[in-house]
């Protein structure tokens, strides 16, 4: 009995601690997109970070691409490659205004890619490109009051692809936060999203402050 029982003991320690959390294995990714201003002005310039600067033109910035189960997600994968270089990091700024973002993200969902950080921030860039952000939503000159169902609405008719099972928008603190595309892995096409992350802000207006 006590040889059984240090068997189950054994291989349960083999076990990874997240379960299927295992470099490679998701079901779809989600793109996030974040409104730049709107971070500024809840705490990026509290935190005078240099995103946030006049002038930066920020409005959708890349927040991440992130591997995603059909439940779930994993995170903070055992991965084999080095962390990205800074030169690395520096090349996808122009998105990612954050080099310490691009870090983050690279640890918290790019080891769960299950490819080399090169790899991983140009499968990012090229979902990010792929979606077109609408004009509309940059052109305003003051804070405006805007529903998520209105964001939601812009990015529908600037993308031909995408569809209302395929995206959510987020809200934080009475602002518009993000707006999260979920896309197949092998193509990078729209598709359905599942879980929490098909859960979209329900405020009837949010704050959507102007591009600096």
């Amino acid at each position: 009995m006590r040889t059984l029982i240090s068997v189950l003991m054994l291989l349960a320690a083999s076990i990874p601690a997240r379960g299927d959390d295992i470099a490679g294995r998701f079901d779809y990714y989600v793109l996030s997109l974040s409104w730049s201003p709107n971070w500024c002005a809840l705490e990026g310039d509290a935190r005078r970070s240099p995103q946030c600067d006049e002038d930066t033109g920020y409005g959708w910035i890349l927040h991440g691409l992130w591997p995603q189960y059909n439940r779930g997600w994993p995170q903070d994968c055992d991965s084999d490659f080095p962390a990205p270089s800074g030169s690395l990091l520096s090349s996808i700024t122009d998105i990612m205004p954050s080099r310490a973002l691009a870090r983050h993200q690279w640890q918290k969902h790019g080891t769960c890619y299950g490819r080399s950080p090169t790899d991983y921030f140009a499968a990012a860039r090229e979902a990010f490109e792929g979606i077109a952000k609408p004009p509309s939503l940059r052109q305003h000159g003051a804070t405006i009051m805007i529903s998520a169902l209105e964001i939601e609405a812009a990015f529908l008719e600037e993308n031909q692809t995408l569809f209302p099972e395929a995206l959510t928008v987020t809200c934080r603190r009475g602002a518009i936060q993000e707006v999260r595309i979920c896309l197949n892995r092998e193509t990078l096409s729209p598709r359905r999203c599942t879980g929490s992350v098909a859960q979209d802000c329900v405020l009837p207006e949010a704050l959507l402050a102007p591009v600096r």
